[in-house]
């Protein structure tokens, strides 16, 4: 079987799962429709990735003096690992950078989705309020047809 085929087939039995993951009707596989996402497990995350961050900043470096000064020794006594170690810093601290964007990323992404899901729920609730008082006893939903022009 060619490559092509083997990621056609998986590409297609993919999107089958993707489209059997909850009906309309709230059918589905049991245990596959997990996509939805509280607004406290979103700040959760958040969170987590903001201490993180907070805690990497600082101990990510702790050890950069003191390898430092033992890689400038080793290359002045004339050993090639001074060069060796002093590359594995360079890789160290790109990695905890790269590791630092991901958490400010993360973070930073989850509070303005938090941010624009309450803004958004905030408009859709005035947008689907009865306008002026509304007589006792009387409904104050907005009528289906009214809806229909929310969900385009």
């Amino acid at each position: 079987m060619s490559f092509e085929q083997e990621w056609g087939e998986l590409k297609a039995a993919a999107a089958m799962r993707l489209n059997q993951a909850g009906g309309a009707d709230g059918s589905g596989p049991k245990g596959l429709v997990d996509l939805v996402v509280k607004d406290d497990e979103l700040g959760g995350i958040g969170h987590a990735a903001f201490g993180l961050f907070n805690k990497l900043e600082p101990t990510g470096k702790h050890a950069k003096t003191a390898s430092e000064t033992a890689s400038k020794g080793l290359t002045g006594d004339g050993f090639t690992t001074g060069a060796a170690f002093t590359e594995v810093i360079g890789t160290w601290e790109k990695q905890v950078k790269s590791l630092l964007q991901a958490c400010a990323h993360i973070s930073n992404h989850l509070d303005y989705t938090k941010k624009s899901r309450k803004a958004d729920d905030e408009w859709i609730e005035t947008q689907l309020h009865s306008v002026g008082p509304a007589a006792p006893g009387t409904d104050t939903a907005v009528p289906v047809s009214q809806l229909n022009r929310y969900f385009r």
